[in-house]
């Protein structure tokens, strides 16, 4: 899947979404999955990363929205995928549905002060 195929996919699913969508516009890169998982399952990892990032004291962003969705999706199958802004400060992780036709939900782990260094160097 292309940066703009997702960035076409994301829309207001959760708060995460737009600025997911704007770092892809602006050339950041993004990776799907082929695997797949029950929304259960995916509920319950956003969940602990969720309190992970809390006790941490990293800013989230749609979190709480995402478990909600995907509790909601239950053992029906997701595909999970990633969007890293162009200068590598942002990190999301959306999940769509198990073709890869909807974005389901999107969640913005804490923006970096340093950008993550680039594979390979």
């Amino acid at each position: 899947m292309t940066p703009e195929d997702l960035a076409e996919l994301l829309t207001d699913q959760t708060p995460a979404c737009r600025p997911a969508r704007a770092a892809l516009l602006a050339g950041g890169s993004c990776e799907v999955w082929p695997s797949v998982l029950s929304g259960a399952h995916c509920a319950g990892i956003v969940r602990t990363r969720f309190r992970v990032s809390v006790r941490k004291g990293v800013a989230t962003l749609g979190f709480p929205e995402s478990a909600e969705i995907l509790s909601g999706v239950g053992e029906a199958l997701v595909r999970t995928g990633w969007i890293r802004s162009a200068d590598r400060r942002q990190y999301f992780q959306v999940y769509l549905d198990a073709a890869a036709t909807t974005v389901l939900a999107c969640i913005r782990a804490g923006i970096r002060n340093n950008p993550l260094p680039t594979p390979g160097t």
